[in-house]
């Protein structure tokens, strides 16, 4: 009997011995792999730079907000004038304010990414706490720059969905649009904000790329000389009534001047008389991410179609 238990012994720690290496040659092939998965190389403005694949910790430093949030990712911290956009309120209810020169408070915080427009400072600085990738303000359209966003936080497909739903909704919004007030009709973008009165072009926020891209309606040709390039112009009250179309969009900041809506010069445009002026928030206005565009389309679509 011991003849035959001894051999037998042998064998299965034989056996054993190569399922051990056997795994143990499983875990170190894959182990390489599992670490490389974990970032991705994504090719900003400056040049490669490595990511998370997952990001669980994000700050925004200049705008982005609803591009992250809608792609349902997590954010930290966030620019002053995000947190104080009505638009992302609950949203961002927990979430801290932050700005580009407190790195303490950012270091705190301990992102794994960190995005913000190209002209913030300390980016270096900024690098060292967390993977930075900047943009170029109006570099790229509106929805392009929310392609770029999902491509950096790994939901490019995500991303690409949801663009090709909205410009199908917007289109289908604008004829409905057109159909209604008239091919040859306008619409001019205004703001107040502070003490100053602002006209915009077709990529300035505002609904603007909605309105003039996303809808086709039309703008005052006016408005066409002083801001389709620029983006917007500055203009007085006094000469309000020169660049206003059939139609007014109104931007209005909490503490912005209002007190030009009084005057007799604004009450007799066209449009103000015909109660053709549909009032925006200003605070949340100045944004054109998924979350403010997809608010913008259904305000701007019962607006006009509920209109004289």
């Amino acid at each position: 009997m011991k003849k035959f238990l001894v051999p037998f012994i042998l064998v299965l720690v034989l056996i054993i011995s190569a399922c051990g290496n056997e795994e143990a040659v499983k875990d170190s092939s894959s182990a390489p792999k599992e670490k490389q998965s974990e970032f991705i190389t994504y090719q900003s403005e400056t040049g490669p730079i490595d990511v998370p694949a997952d990001p669980q910790r994000v700050i925004l430093l200049s705008g982005f907000t609803g591009n992250v949030l809608s792609l349902g990712v997590n954010v930290v911290g966030v620019d002053v004038w995000s947190k104080n956009n009505p638009t992302f309120a609950k949203e961002l209810k927990d979430v801290e304010e932050v700005s580009d020169e407190n790195l303490e408070k950012i270091i705190e915080l301990e992102p794994d990414l960190i995005i913000g427009l190209s002209n913030i400072k300390n980016v270096e600085k900024l690098s060292e706490i967390a993977p930075t990738v900047t943009y170029t303000w109006g570099k790229v359209d509106y929805l392009t720059q929310h392609l770029e966003i999902g491509k950096l936080l790994n939901k490019e497909k995500e991303a690409q969905a949801w663009i090709d739903d909205f410009k199908n909704r917007a289109q289908a919004a604008g004829e409905d649009i057109r159909a209604k007030i008239g091919e040859d009709a306008t619409v001019s973008v205004i703001e107040s904000y502070g003490k100053d009165l602002y006209v915009f072009g077709e990529n300035w926020a505002r609904g603007t790329e909605i309105l003039y891209q996303a809808m086709n309606l039309k703008m005052p040709e006016k408005v066409k000389e002083v801001a389709l390039e620029s983006g917007y112009y500055t203009l007085s009250a006094e000469v309000l009534p020169e660049y206003a179309g059939d139609y007014i969009i109104l931007s209005k900041y909490s503490d912005a001047d209002t007190s030009f809506q009084e005057t007799e010069t604004y009450q007799n445009i066209p449009a103000v008389k015909n109660n053709r002026v549909f009032e925006l928030n200003g605070n949340s206005a100045s944004f054109s991410d998924p979350v403010t565009l997809e608010n913008q389309l259904e305000f701007f679509t019962k607006s006009f179609l509920q209109s004289n």
